[in-house]
C-alpha cells in the first residue's frame, strides 16, 4: 500500500504530449522556429536516404534484366547517386545548422531556471524538496545529451520512424498482410526481450554503484601519494591488496550475472530474427518460383522484411527513450512552476522612503523549520523603533540568525506576524520589502567584478562619486586608490587572472561600504566580523554605529561587549527572549548575560585574544 502511495506522488505532473507540446511553444517564443522546420526536413530527407537505398539495387537489376540501353542504366544509376548525394549532403546541411538552435532553447530553459533559483521565495532555498528538483532540472540542461536537448533528436528520429513504418507498411501490405503480421509480432517481442535483458543494469544500478565506488576507492589509496605514509609506516598493503582482490571479485560476479542474462537474451532474439528471416524468405521464394515476383522485386521486398522490422523497433526504442526524457522535462516544468510562499507582484506596492521612519514589530512570533522536532524561536515579541540600534546575541544555535531573516522578510512566521508601521508585511511585494534593509550577513557575497560594482551591486548606472564617498567613510580609500585601475580593480581570481584578493578586514570595509552606498532605512549586521579578533570586530561595529546614527539597526554577535554600544540588547536562549536591556542593566542583573560575559571576558584577559590574532 505504501508503495502505490510512493509511486502516485512520483507520478510526473505533465505527459509526453503536453512536454512535446511545451518545447514547441518554446522554440516558438524564443524565436526559434527553425528548430521545428530543420527537424522535420531531418526526417524527410532521412526517410528519402533509406528508401533510395531500399530501391536502388533493385531498380538497376530490373534495368539490366528487361536489357534496357545503356544510356538509360548509366542515367538510373546517375539519378540514384545524385539524390543520394543530394539528401545526404542536405541532412548534413541541416543537422549542422539546427544544432545551434537546439542548444540556444536548452539555454533559455536553464537561463529560465536560474531565473526561478534567484528570485524564488528565500524559504525554498531551505525546501530540500525544491532543492532537489531544481538540481535534477538543472541536470537536464547540463549538456548536448540531456533532455532539454536531446529530446529534438528524440522527436526527429520518432518522426523519421513513423513515416517510414507507413511507407514500408504500405510496401508489404500489397504482397501479403500476414506478412505485415509476423514481423510486426516478432519485432515488439525481440524489442521487449531485448529491453528485459538490458534492464539488468538499471535494475541493479545501486548495487553496480556501490561495487564500482568500492572497487574506485581502494585503487585509488593504492596509488595515492597522500596514503603513502599511512602504508608504509602501519603496512597496510597487504590489508589494501587484500581488500582489492575482493572488491574486484564481487566486481566481477556482478558483470558476470549480467552478460549472461545478456547472452541468453541475444541468443533468443537471434532465434527470432531467424524464424521472421526464414519465413519471409521462404514465402518470397515461393513467389518468385509460381511467377508472383520476378528477382527485383525479390530483392525489394525482402529487404523491406528487414527494413520493416528496424522501423518498428525503432519506433518502440525512441518512444521509450522519449518517455524517459519526458519526466526529466516534467522535473523541470515543475520546477519553473514551484509553488512561491511569499506575495511578489501581486502584493501591495512598497516605496522605500528614507527620509520616513519606520518601525518593525515582532508580534508573538515563533518558528520551526521543516522536518524538525520543536520551534527554533518561540513566541517572540519585540518594536524596532525609529533609528533604535538593537543588539541580539546568544550561544550559537540559539536562533540569532533565523529571528535576523524574519525580519527581513527572508523568512515567515510559523505563527504570530511581522509589522511594518503595524502592516502585516505579507501584504507587500516581497522584493519592495527587502529594498528597506542594507544587510550584511556571516557570508557575504564578492561579485567577481569590479570594485566600484560591488558597491553600487550593477555595472551598470554606477553613481562613482557615491561610490567614493562610501569608500572613504568605510576608510578603504588608501587600499583601492593604490591599485593602478583604482575603482576599476577586478576582484575575484577564480574568474579574472588579474584580480586582486583583499583580506579579511579590507572586506568587512567593503561590505560596510556597499550596505551605505544603498542607504536603506534599516542596517542588518549578522556577525559579519566573526572570523576577525574582538578588537577587529568591536572596531568595525563602532564604524558601522557611526556611519548609520540615523538609520534603525540590528546587530548581532556572540561576543558580548561588541555591541555595548547599543541602545537596547536581547539575550537570545531556549529559543524566547530570557534577558532584554542595555548592555550595564543586563551586567547589573547578575543573569546569564552577565555569566557569559564574565566567561569571555576571563577567556581574552588569559590569552585567547591572541590566539585568535594568530588564527586569523
Amino acid at each position: 500500500m505504501s508503495s502505490q502511495k510512493n509511486e502516485k506522488k512520483s507520478k510526473p505532473q505533465y505527459n509526453v504530449l503536453q512536454n512535446t507540446a511545451w518545447m514547441i511553444r518554446l522554440a516558438w517564443e524564443e524565436k526559434e522556429k527553425k528548430v521545428l522546420v530543420l527537424s522535420l526536413f531531418i526526417a524527410l530527407f532521412s526517410v528519402a536516404i533509406n528508401l533510395l537505398n531500399l530501391y536502388v539495387v533493385p531498380t538497376i537489376l530490373a534495368a539490366v534484366e528487361t536489357q534496357a540501353p545503356v544510356g538509360e542504366l548509366l542515367g538510373t544509376i546517375l539519378f540514384f547517386a545524385a539524390a543520394l548525394m543530394f539528401c545526404n549532403a542536405a541532412t548534413t546541411y541541416l543537422s549542422e545548422n539546427v544544432f545551434f538552435g537546439r542548444v540556444t532553447l536548452r539555454g533559455a530553459i536553464l537561463s529560465r531556471l536560474v531565473t526561478k533559483h534567484l528570485t524564488t521565495s528565500y524559504s525554498n532555498t531551505n525546501d530540500e524538496k525544491y532543492l532537489n528538483s531544481f538540481n535534477k532540472a538543472a541536470s537536464s540542461c547540463g549538456n548536448n545529451y540531456e533532455a532539454t536537448e536531446i529530446i529534438w533528436t528524440r522527436l526527429t528520429t520518432l518522426l523519421k520512424n513513423i513515416l517510414g513504418f507507413l511507407l514500408y507498411l504500405l510496401l508489404l501490405t500489397a504482397v501479403n498482410p500476414l506478412l505485415f503480421g509476423l514481423i510486426l509480432v516478432t519485432s515488439v517481442i525481440s524489442y521487449f526481450l531485448s529491453k528485459y535483458t538490458d534492464s539488468y543494469y538499471r535494475t541493479h544500478s545501486e548495487e553496480h554503484r556501490k561495487l564500482h565506488s568500492r572497487r574506485f576507492y581502494v585503487e585509488s589509496r593504492r596509488t595515492d601519494t597522500v596514503s603513502a605514509k599511512d602504508i608504509r609506516i602501519f603496512g597496510l598493503r597487504p590489508w589494501l591488496e587484500e581488500l582489492y582482490r575482493k572488491s574486484m571479485t564481487a566486481y566481477e560476479a556482478f558483470y558476470r550475472r549480467a552478460e549472461t542474462r545478456v547472452f541468453w537474451g541475444a541468443v533468443v532474439d537471434l532465434f527470432f530474427t531467424f524464424l521472421r528471416n526464414a519465413v519471409a524468405y521462404a514465402y518470397l521464394i515461393g513467389l518468385v518460383l509460381s511467377g508472383g515476383l520476378n528477382t527485383a522485386e525479390f530483392l525489394l521486398y525482402f529487404s523491406a522484411v528487414s527494413g520493416f522490422a528496424d522501423w518498428i523497433t525503432g519506433f518502440i526504442s525512441e518512444f521509450s527513450l522519449l518517455r524517459r526524457e519526458s519526466l526529466d522535462l516534467s522535473v523541470v516544468r515543475e520546477t519553473l512552476e514551484y509553488p512561491e510562499c511569499f506575495t511578489f507582484e501581486e502584493g501591495e506596492e512598497l516605496i522605500p522612503d528614507n527620509t520616513k521612519k519606520y518601525e518593525l514589530r515582532l508580534e508573538n512570533v515563533t518558528f520551526q523549520y521543516p522536518g524538525t522536532d520543536s520551534p527554533i524561536l518561540k513566541n517572540i515579541s519585540f518594536t524596532l523603533r525609529p533609528g533604535e540600534k538593537i543588539a541580539v546575541v546568544g550561544l550559537n544555535g540559539a536562533g540569532k540568525t533565523t529571528l535576523v531573516k524574519l525580519v527581513c522578510g527572508l523568512l515567515d512566521p510559523t505563527a504570530g506576524r511581522v509589522l511594518l508601521d503595524g502592516q502585516d508585511i505579507r501584504q507587500y511585494n516581497r522584493r519592495d520589502y527587502y529594498k528597506l534593509f542594507s544587510s550584511v550577513f556571516q557570508e557575504f557575497l564578492v561579485l567577481p567584478a569590479t570594485i566600484a560594482a560591488n558597491v553600487a551591486q550593477s555595472e551598470t548606472d554606477i553613481d562613482l562619486e557615491r561610490v567614493k564617498s562610501c569608500i572613504e567613510k568605510a576608510g578603504l580609500t588608501a587600499k583601492v586608490e593604490s591599485e593602478s585601475r583604482g575603482y576599476d580593480t577586478l576582484l575575484n581570481h577564480d574568474v579574472y587572472d588579474d584580480a586582486i584578493e583583499l583580506s579579511g578586514g579590507e572586506t568587512q570595509r567593503l561590505m560596510l561600504a556597499r550596505a551605505l552606498y544603498k542607504d536603506a532605512p534599516f542596517i542588518i549586521l549578522d556577525e559579519p566580523t566573526a572570523a576577525l579578533d574582538p578588537i577587529a570586530e568591536s572596531e568595525m561595529y563602532n564604524k558601522y554605529h557611526d556611519m548609520t546614527r540615523d538609520r534603525s539597526s540590528i546587530y548581532i554577535s556572540h561576543r558580548l561587549a561588541s555591541t555595548r554600544f547599543c541602545d537596547r540588547i536581547l539575550f537570545i536562549e531556549n529559543g524566547i527572549i530570557a534577558e532584554e536591556g542595555t548592555h550595564d542593566t543586563l551586567l547589573s542583573r547578575g543573569g546569564r548575560y552577565a555569566e557569559l560575559f564574565n566567561v569571555q571576558s576571563e577567556y581574552y584577559k588569559e590569552g585567547g585574544n591572541d590566539d585568535d590574532e594568530q588564527n586569523n
